[in-house]
C-alpha cells in the first residue's frame, strides 16, 4: 500500500548528484523506505552527469523533483538550488552515497526542532564495514589548519580535525558535522545565505557550521539517526581534481575565517609540504599513476591561485 503524501512536506531532502551511478538509486530506495516518507520532499540536483544516473529514477511516495544543470556548478551552488526548490521548515543535505535507516529522518528532525537554538544536526554515519565513522570535527583554527597540513596531527602535536577519540555513540554538541548528512532549519539557512558558492566542493560544511555557531546556534550530533555512508562515492573517480579542490577549499576557508596571512601560509604549506608528502607516498607505493595525479592537482592549484586570492579577499 502506497502511503498518501502529507499536504505539505515537513522535510526537504536535497541530493546533489554527479555521475552517482547505482549509488543514487540505492539512496532513493532508502528514502522511500523511511518512516513518514510521504511527508518528505526529495529534490535531486544533477550536476551535468554523463552516466545516465539521473534518468528514470525510482518512484517515491511524494513525486521527486529533479533539477538538471547543463554544467557542474559545484556542490554548494547545487545545494542552494535544491533548497530554493523546496519550502519545508527543515532541509537535509544528503550525499548520494548514503543510505538512511528507516527512522533516521524523524529522529534527526525531532532533535533539530527540540530546542530553538539548535541550528544544525548530523547523523551517526556507518562505513561499509559496519563501523561508526568519525564524522564530527573540531572548529578549524588557523594553527590547527597549518599543523594538520604539516602532518603534525600524526605526531600528536596538534589535535586531529575529526573527533577520533570519541565513539559518537551519544548525542552531543559539536563544532561541525559532516555534509554527507547535514540537517538545518530553513530559516537559519536563509539567514546565513545558504552555502558559500566559492567552495566548489569540500569545506563548505565546515564553513556553514562555523557561520551557524557565530550566529548563536548550536550544531549537534544525533547518535540515534543512522545512515550508511560509502565515502568519496563519486569524487573518487577524479583523484587529481579531488585533491585540488580539497587544497583550494581549505585555503579559501583559512582566508575567509582567519585572514589573508593564514591563507598565504596555508598556500605555502600546501606546495611545500602537503603536495610533496603525497607525491612521496605515491612513489613509495610505486604508483606512477597516483604520482601523476598529485602533480596534476598541484598544477591546477597553481593555475587557480590568482582567482583564489581574489575570492579569499571577499569575506562574507
Amino acid at each position: 500500500m502506497i502511503e498518501r503524501p502529507a499536504l505539505s512536506p515537513v522535510l526537504d531532502v536535497v541530493i546533489v548528484n554527479w555521475n552517482g551511478g547505482a549509488l543514487l538509486r540505492a539512496c532513493l530506495a532508502s528514502l522511500a523506505a523511511a518512516q513518514d516518507a510521504g511527508s518528505v520532499q526529495v529534490i535531486v540536483v544533477d550536476n551535468a552527469s554523463t552516466d545516465g544516473s539521473a534518468d528514470d529514477l525510482p518512484p517515491l511516495p511524494r513525486p521527486l523533483r529533479l533539477i538538471r544543470n547543463a554544467d557542474n556548478l559545484g556542490f554548494g551552488r547545487a545545494c542552494d538550488q535544491g533548497a530554493a526548490a523546496g519550502a519545508a521548515p527543515a532541509i537535509l543535505f544528503l550525499n548520494p552515497d548514503t543510505q538512511v535507516e528507516p527512522g533516521a529522518l524523524g529522529v534527526a528532525r525531532a532533535a533539530l526542532l527540540a530546542d530553538p537554538r539548535t541550528g544544525i544536526v548530523g547523523a551517526r554515519l556507518i562505513d561499509p564495514d559496519g563501523r561508526t565513522a568519525r564524522s564530527c570535527a573540531r572548529a578549524p583554527t588557523a594553527l590547527g589548519l597549518l599543523g594538520r597540513a604539516l602532518a603534525l596531527d600524526r605526531l600528536g602535536l596538534v589535535p586531529p580535525h575529526f573527533l577520533r577519540d570519541w565513539d559518537h555513540a551519544e548525542d552531543r554538541t559539536v563544532d561541525q558535522v559532516m555534509g554527507a548528512f547535514l540537517m538545518i532549519r530553513r530559516d537559519l539557512f536563509a539567514r546565513l545565505g545558504g552555502f558559500d558558492p566559492r567552495f566548489f566542493v569540500y569545506w563548505e560544511d565546515a564553513d556553514l557550521c562555523t557561520r551557524a555557531r557565530v550566529a548563536g546556534f548550536s550544531v549537534r550530533h544525533v547518535a540515534g539517526a543512522v545512515a550508511r555512508h560509502l565515502g568519496q562515492g563519486t569524487t573518487r573517480q577524479v583523484r587529481a581534481r579531488r585533491l585540488f579542490y580539497f587544497l583550494r577549499s581549505q585555503i579559501l576557508y583559512a582566508g575567509k575565517h582567519h585572514g589573508a596571512a593564514a591563507a598565504l601560509a596555508l598556500t605555502a604549506v600546501s606546495f611545500g609540504a602537503q603536495i610533496p608528502l603525497r607525491l612521496a607516498l605515491a612513489l613509495a607505493h610505486r604508483s606512477p599513476a597516483e604520482a601523476a595525479e598529485v602533480l596534476r592537482a598541484a598544477a591546477l592549484l597553481a593555475a587557480a591561485l590568482p582567482r583564489l586570492a581574489a575570492a579569499a579577499r571577499r569575506v562574507g
